[in-house]
């Protein structure tokens, strides 16, 4: 009988315990910077973020954007950081608007280094221009369609992130870059490379904050409170300006709430966009 008794306080405890233990929830975040900087900036983040929902957010990063994105698309991660989800096709896979970063607006851009020769666009025919990466929404699926558009053929060239594509760029393997305007301003002040803008797109909301159907309502509030709430907390606050500094963009940069609403023109872009880009 005793055995008993205590057998089944021991089941009671372990039962307690996993039930105690924290939801874990992966999070992947686009690979704006390189894998170093892409974990300095958003590390200290999410840390905060599991310390104040009570729910464990792990990193998962690929090598690329697209390794990235290839995460996301076979359901291996829960929350997301993103602009690659606004496609009819992955509309469906039913991912939930819950915020995102001011600035609020970001163009496509294609530019040059500030001493370039290079003056108009039409200069770029047969020319290499360096991109982040087919998933780049922005600094790729804006800007070349509208190289196109203009008869304009260039020769593309993948960096795997946006500031690889910089670097090519300024080591010379590429006369000019297809960018996100606040990822080249933040190269700018973190390098101290000086670009000439050839052009710029019509302004879009920086990337979502979205979360899997899979993730139950109580626990998707408690995250989205955090990432929502963390610029008014003065620790919060000097982490997100900590780790903007890591990467060059405004100190003041923080989280927003969003909804789908927010990202109309991301969908809009779709129903004209080449096929391939889709």
């Amino acid at each position: 009988m005793i055995h008993r008794v205590m057998f089944g306080l021991a089941a009671l405890c372990i039962a307690f315990a996993a039930h105690a233990q924290p939801a874990v929830y992966r999070f992947s975040p686009v690979n704006q910077w390189d894998i170093n900087k892409t974990v300095a900036y958003w590390n200290p983040i999410i840390n905060y973020v599991s310390e104040k929902s009570g729910l464990q957010l792990e990193l998962k990063i690929g090598r690329t954007s697209a390794d990235t994105t290839a995460y996301v698309l076979a359901q291996e991660v829960e929350f997301v950081f993103s602009n690659h989800l606004f496609s009819p096709e992955r509309r469906r896979l039913g991912w939930k608007v819950f915020g995102r970063r001011q600035p609020s607006e970001i163009r496509g851009a294609i530019a040059v280094p500030a001493d370039s020769p290079i003056t108009k666009l039409e200069e770029l025919r047969d020319q290499e221009v360096a991109f982040a990466g087919p998933e780049a929404f922005i600094g790729y699926k804006v800007p070349y369609p509208y190289l196109l558009s203009k008869g304009i053929d260039v020769k593309v060239v993948f960096g795997g992130n946006q500031n690889a594509a910089f670097a090519q760029l300024f080591a010379g393997k590429a006369k000019a870059v297809g960018s996100n305007s606040f990822l080249t301003d933040a190269y700018t002040v973190k390098e101290n490379k000086n670009f000439r803008v050839l052009w710029t797109s019509e302004p879009y909301h920086d990337l979502a904050l979205m979360a899997s159907s899979k993730v139950p309502d109580k626990d998707l509030k408690a995250i989205a409170d955090a990432f929502i709430s963390m610029h008014q907390d003065p620790r919060g606050r000097e982490i997100l300006h900590r780790a903007s500094m890591e990467v060059g963009i405004a100190a003041d940069s923080y989280f927003i709430p969003a909804t789908e609403a927010d990202f109309a023109n991301y969908r809009r872009f779709y129903d004209s966009a080449p096929a391939l880009l889709r």
